[in-house]
């Protein structure tokens, strides 16, 4: 029985990211869509965190990937970390079975792990309630995104301590590889 393997992306898996992204994301206007572009620059850029770069695989093939990277909010003068969710892709011929949940949820345990408290997206909510995310407005949170409402949302991750306080509200600045998108 062939299982679903979640895990950190590792140097040898970058072309088959790239294809899932490419098929994922795939539009007739553009030979090669632009997440794929964003990958590869965060991947060389100060906002990567290898451990949150996640891949799903099934039959020794990477047909999934979720990515968190380091985005900043900026409050009263001064700047707290955040994530940046996304590009989240699984590759067509295995899209509605789970992976694309399964890998999220890869990626917000292992950021809970690190000891990360808030990640932002911009994507279905229908699809990101599910793991808890709801409008980033209602944290004070804003981005260039802010004025599409629903789609813009974010999550506080549990606290590594039972006493910290919630992240404060205040412009998310996102790496600059996101500009190019």
């Amino acid at each position: 029985m062939t299982t679903l393997r979640l895990r950190p992306e590792d140097p040898a898996d970058e072309a088959p990211v790239a294809r899932v992204l490419a098929t994922a994301f795939a539009r007739p206007d553009v030979a090669t869509p632009p997440e794929v572009g964003l990958v590869d620059d965060l991947r060389h850029s100060d906002a990567w965190i290898p451990e949150l770069a996640m891949v799903a695989e099934y039959g020794g093939e990477v047909v999934g990937f979720a990515l968190l990277t380091r985005a900043r909010v900026c409050s009263d003068d001064a700047a707290y970390p955040a994530l940046a969710l996304g590009p989240v892709a699984v590759a067509p011929y295995r899209q509605r079975i789970g992976h694309g949940t399964a890998v999220v949820q890869a990626a917000l345990d292992a950021a809970t792990e690190l000891g990360e408290r808030l990640v932002v997206v911009l994507g279905d909510p229908a699809f990101y309630r599910r793991f808890g995310f709801s409008r980033a407005d209602r944290l004070g949170l804003t981005s260039p995104w802010s004025g599409l409402g629903e789609p813009w949302q974010a999550l506080v991750l549990p606290p590594s301590t039972t006493d910290e306080a919630p992240p404060p509200g205040g412009e998310v600045l996102f790496p600059p590889p996101w500009a190019k998108v």
